[in-house]
């Protein structure tokens, strides 16, 4: 077991490396464009994470980057999404050779989790990756809207899924794919999925089958205010409503080395130390929380101050009376995937390209990872 006073000093070190500072016991990032200021503060994160994935590129790299598209490979008139929920080896490192080019490093998400590609059926091209899994218990501006109380929460959380992973890859990212990748969440096709794979399934908490149907989507940006998500409106419905930011607090800021460190600081207290599903990131954060007083440090040192603005994609008429237990009664909106793609195509892909044609100059040899690695600072590369 670490020192406790190693691990304090590896607390503070972390974070004023990460571009914290500490004002009155705070953590509080530095002044700047909201986005911009983000970005830095998760440098740390995303490098760590490249070191550690270094085996991983150099195994799959070769083999992926023909998934990806050069820019004259697409037409924005012919995009037409396929969505595949991650089933084989090679899928699942696709998805995560796509998902290591986020400047956000992706979470591994909590309880039910499926991951999804995106590709383009006119060239076989991924377009995307999105994944749905459970959603936090506590997200305050969502239960406000639902007017949920605690036992209602509890008998129908499980109708609803996070989007915690979501995005476009270039050189479709240049033609707004982002907003095609949101929209593939709510499709028709991915509900029903959800729906076939959860039916009859026991919850592990409370050992009840529970209707499956899925009747909300959440999610949050990544980098404060949303650029994705805003204004993506479908046969006259806003699909995803802005409600509200999330409240600055999380643990991205703790490198994995150092919450082992922490938990080993309270691993007399079994209930600290024994995380289970069900847990998920509060077990996280009440840990972290926890070692830091036992060490002398706030708690609050868990406020990053990155507040991401929270969507709400509701999949039914009525969703609320439903997700508060007022009827078991669920109609759903339709939300046809090649209806989905033609109104994408219209709206964003193709006046997009007429403005800016420079997409079709981007090469697939960008999406080269190596080459971020061989980037990494000196120090991160001693780490791993």
């Amino acid at each position: 077991m670490p020192e406790a006073a190693e691990v304090r000093r590896r607390v503070i070190a972390e974070m004023l490396a990460a571009g914290f500072e500490l004002r009155g016991g705070l953590l509080v990032p530095p002044q700047g464009d909201p986005k911009e200021v983000a970005r830095s503060l998760h440098a740390q994160q995303r490098a760590q994470v490249l070191a550690k994935s270094l085996d991983f590129i150099i195994e799959w790299e070769d083999r992926l980057i023909d998934y990806f598209a050069d820019g004259r490979e697409v037409n924005p008139s012919a995009i037409h999404p396929v969505v595949t929920p991650v089933t084989t080896e090679e899928q699942s490192a696709l998805f995560r050779f796509a998902s290591l080019h986020w400047a956000v490093p992706v979470s591994q998400g909590y309880g039910r989790r499926t991951r999804f590609l995106i590709t383009d059926r006119s060239n076989g091209k991924l377009i995307g990756i999105f994944a749905l899994g459970d959603p936090v218990f506590n997200l305050r501006v969502r239960d406000s809207l639902i007017g949920w109380d605690g036992a209602q929460r509890e008998a129908r959380l499980y109708n609803i899924f996070d989007a915690f992973v979501l995005g476009a890859l270039d050189p479709y990212r240049q033609l707004i794919a982002g907003k095609l990748a949101a929209l593939c969440t709510v499709s028709d096709e991915v509900t029903s999925f959800l729906e076939e794979k959860y039916k009859g399934k026991v919850t592990k908490i409370r050992g009840e089958e529970k209707i499956s149907r899925p009747v909300l989507v959440t999610t949050s940006s990544a980098l404060g205010r949303s650029s994705i998500y805003n204004r993506v409106v479908f046969s006259g419905r806003k699909v995803f409503q802005p409600v509200g930011y999330t409240e600055g607090f999380g643990h991205f800021q703790f490198s994995d080395e150092l919450f082992r460190d922490l938990v080993d600081t309270i691993s007399e207290d079994e209930s600290y130390r024994s995380h289970k599903y069900g847990d998920g990131p509060n077990w996280k954060m009440r840990t972290i929380r926890t070692a830091l007083e036992r060490l002398g440090l706030p708690g609050d040192m868990l406020k990053h101050g990155i507040r991401r603005e929270v969507f709400l994609a509701p999949l039914s008429i009525g969703w609320r009376a439903f997700l508060r237990g007022e009827t078991d009664v669920i109609s759903p909106l339709s939300y046809p995937l090649d209806d989905l793609a033609e109104h994408y195509r219209k709206r964003w892909a193709e006046p997009r390209a007429e403005r800016r044609p420079e997409y079709r100059d981007w090469d697939r040899e960008n999406m080269r990872l190596t080459k971020l690695y061989a980037k990494l600072p000196a120090r991160q590369m001693l780490l791993f």
